[in-house]
């Protein structure tokens, strides 16, 4: 059984996250879906509220796909996580150049801690190619519309995060 992990922070899931997911569940047997804690980035939705969104998003992905999905918190080492799940690959996603320099270096990394994990890299599609969830909080704090980059659900969660909060709109 080939095993994918693909992990992230997932705050919130986009179109370009379900774009990489709907992608690799073409490569492997079960995709586990690594939803990282990363206190360090102080996520805006709580570990279990990002955990659901994407639950949700993946059963409705289920009934297409032959692939077995799992989301799984974790807050080790990525190569630790993938070893836990038993992946046998890691799954990245690329929007840019600037990406793959910091993914560049993560994959040197994580070969030197175990060479037996292989990492590949999707590149979105080109209509999610700039979606960058930090841009989508950012939009939807500020009244925008974000519904062409996540689904419904996703919107209305931001959408209730952020009501009231919204900067007036200039005239």
């Amino acid at each position: 059984m080939r095993i994918g992990l693909y992990p992230g922070t997932f705050d919130p899931i986009t179109k370009g996250h379900i774009d990489i997911i709907r992608r690799a569940a073409l490569l492997v047997d079960r995709l586990v879906i690594g939803v990282a804690i990363n206190r360090d980035k102080g996520p805006l939705f709580s570990l279990e509220e990002r955990v659901a969104m994407l639950e949700a998003e993946v059963a409705s992905l289920s009934e297409r796909f032959d692939t077995e999905f799992i989301v799984h918190p974790f807050e080790n080492l990525l190569i630790d996580c993938a070893r836990d799940v038993g992946a046998s690959i890691i799954i990245r996603g690329l929007r840019a150049v600037a990406d793959f320099e910091y993914e560049f270096q993560m994959v040197g990394m994580n070969r030197a801690l175990d060479d037996s994990v292989e990492t590949v890299f999707l590149m979105a599609e080109a209509r999610h190619q700039a979606i960058a969830s930090k841009l989508v909080k950012e939009i939807a704090r500020l009244g925008g519309d974000v519904s062409k980059f996540v689904t419904p659900p996703v919107k209305v969660a931001l959408d209730a995060r952020f009501s009231g909060c919204a900067a007036p709109r200039a005239r």
